[in-house]
């Protein structure tokens, strides 16, 4: 379930953070569409490597949503498939203030109050490229296709914020994205904590009103 809107995106996102592209470069996103105007014809997107990624292993099991120990294997496999991430830690004020940039901007939540959002935090303090969706999972990796088309991922040095909790599947696409920390307005479950001190990300929760609580130094 996604909300409409940066289709292609989503799309390159989510398939970079789950190793899909195996580092090849994308060379065509294009909607499965057949001619029909049915909404369903948009429903299905095609990111091409031209063949050179191996054939995606099919995806039919449920998205990891523990929270403790239960998560272990989880982590493992990432830091099997994901180096740690790299660079100089990003000033813990500069990251406080990242949430009060991506609020005036979230204009679909402004009309519905439904939705979430994802936001890249520059260096400077700036929150440069904003997506919303009503899955905050998707928000991430809209921010991510999109840096990804522009030729910015990794994504080193830059944090990421995100409205609601950070869960394991949110560090999970930080990490692979290669950024240096996220933040979110509320709490981080324990699985995304010990996935954030595998990874030596920067992890922050309950960022709000210029303050936040640190759960991993990073």
């Amino acid at each position: 379930m996604r909300t409409p809107g940066n289709d292609f995106e989503l799309a390159v996102g989510f398939c970079h953070n789950e190793g899909l592209l195996d580092g090849h470069p994308v060379v065509e996103v294009k909607y499965c569409a057949n001619g029909s105007a049915a909404a369903s014809a948009f429903n299905i997107v095609t990111v091409s490597t031209a063949g050179q990624a191996p054939p995606p292993v099919p995806r039919l099991a449920a998205t990891t949503s523990s929270c403790g120990f239960c998560g272990t294997d989880d982590i493992n496999e990432l830091a099997a498939r994901l180096a740690p991430v790299v660079g100089e830690a990003m000033d813990w004020q500069v990251l406080a203030s990242a949430p009060e940039l991506l609020r005036p901007r979230q204009d679909l939540f402004e009309a519905t109050g439904a939705v979430h959002a994802a936001g890249v935090i520059e260096p400077d303090g700036s929150v440069s490229l904003i997506r919303e969706d009503i899955g905050r999972h998707n928000a991430v990796d809209k921010i991510v296709g999109r840096s990804l088309l522009d030729g910015a991922v990794p994504l080193t040095g830059r944090g990421v914020v995100v409205s609601g909790r950070a869960s394991f599947e949110l560090v999970h696409k930080a990490w692979a994205a290669g950024f240096r920390a996220l933040v979110a307005v509320s709490a981080p479950t324990a699985l995304a904590v010990a996935t954030a001190e595998r990874a030596g990300l920067q992890l922050a929760g309950f960022a709000r009103d210029g303050s936040l609580t640190v759960y991993v130094e990073g």
